[in-house]
């Protein structure tokens, strides 16, 4: 096994700016969308999860609607096929959000980071600047602008929930993004078809290591789980939650137990996932009754702390923007839950006879005891 390069660790990041860019919509209206259709209609029909009727009433009567140049503020402007509309949202601040980040590893198709719990990966919601993404942007247009090299643009090929922390990759070249998205791929996949690699041994490209905090004391020293994961509406949620469902997609997890805290009553394990089912190590400790400690959102059962089906089509509450406003209820974005990917394993890109190992420090909270003690040492001379 070759490990990966071991120059001094390597930190990125800017701080954020005090208010983002705002955001520019553009649409091209067709044929279909131009019966009779208004302008009120189009927008709510065409994004419904970024406001009710009425907030996109309110952003035409703002002056932030244009047409074909002309800004329109008539939410019953009927369209025209082939009218040009522009819709402009207004810069605003975003929530407190860390921006620094290790390089964990590079090569030339490959950067591995360190992702700092509370930080979202990709834009979203209330984060549409202050992400990894645009982290990992920022830092290669710096690196290239300095050396004369050709743009480029990493990209994640995975994701990680904004609570977690650890190791997220990310593509450099266009090669390297499909080999990994059919890396991720294969282990769900094998998953779907009932081929379950139950010992997690060497035979997949790409291995996963998490650790976690879970609430209460797991007895057995080695839980596997194939609880099935589903989405069910959720307010404030656009695409559904994720939740354990009996009707759900398949997913594998197992879990090994490495320490029992029965003073505080909490069991550290660590996590090998086999498929990678959004917020899967969540929903399947809580599924077994254990989840993790501080999840805002997931309890006993894999299903969501609070859920009020009356709120689901709230749509008359809406923010100062004409958005939705932010529910009441947790949401999977919420952190205050102790997550880590800790370690991958995958074949290099370019040599599959090589694999790469890249690991990412643990939190102190996610140490055993001797990994801490051993951390303390000073060292050898």
């Amino acid at each position: 096994m070759s490990p990966p390069p071991s120059p001094p660790q390597q930190r990125i990041g800017l701080p954020w700016p005090e208010l983002n860019d705002g955001l520019e919509y553009k649409d091209i209206v067709s044929s279909s969308e131009s019966e009779l259709m208004t302008v009120s209609e189009f927008y709510f029909t065409k994004y419904k999860s970024s406001a009710p009727l009425l907030g996109w009433i309110q952003r035409i009567q703002n002056g932030q609607i244009q047409i074909d140049g002309e800004v329109v503020k008539d939410p019953n402007t009927v369209l025209r096929s082939g009218s040009k509309l522009v819709y402009h949202r207004l810069p605003w601040k975003e929530p407190d959000t860390p921006y620094s980040l290790d390089i964990l590893y590079e090569d030339d198709d490959l950067i591995a980071l360190n992702k700092p719990s509370g930080l979202q990966v990709l834009p979203g919601g209330l984060f549409q600047q202050r992400t990894l993404l645009t982290q990992l942007h920022w830092w290669f247009g710096k690196k290239d602008s300095s050396t004369g090299a050709r743009e480029l643009h990493p990209v994640p090929v995975h994701r990680l929930g904004r609570g977690t922390s650890g190791i997220l990759l990310c593509a450099k070249t266009k090669l390297a993004k499909t080999k990994l998205a059919a890396y991720f791929a294969e282990g769900t996949s094998l998953v779907g078809s009932g081929n379950l690699d139950q010992d997690c041994g060497t035979g997949r490209k790409l291995t996963k290591i998490y650790r976690a905090l879970a609430d209460g004391i797991i007895e057995e020293d080695e839980v596997v789980i194939q609880q099935p994961i589903g989405v069910v509406r959720y307010p404030g949620v656009a695409k559904g939650l994720y939740v354990a469902s009996p009707e759900g997609k398949p997913a594998f997890s197992k879990l090994a137990v490495l320490a029992r805290d029965r003073q505080n009553n909490c069991t550290l394990v660590k996590v090998d996932i086999q498929s990678g089912r959004p917020h899967q190590i969540r929903i399947h400790l809580a599924y077994i009754g254990h989840p993790l400690v501080g999840d805002p959102l997931y309890v006993a059962g894999g299903q969501p702390k609070c859920f009020d089906t009356d709120l689901v089509d709230d749509a008359a509450a809406f923010a100062e923007d004409g958005g939705y406003r932010r529910p009441n209820q947790p949401v999977p974005g919420d952190c205050g839950y102790h997550l880590h990917a800790h370690q991958v394993e995958l074949l290099n890109l370019l040599n599959i006879n090589k694999v790469v190992k890249i690991v990412a420090p643990l939190p102190t909270i996610l140490q055993t005891s001797s990994e801490a003690q051993e951390k303390s040492l000073p060292p050898a001379s």
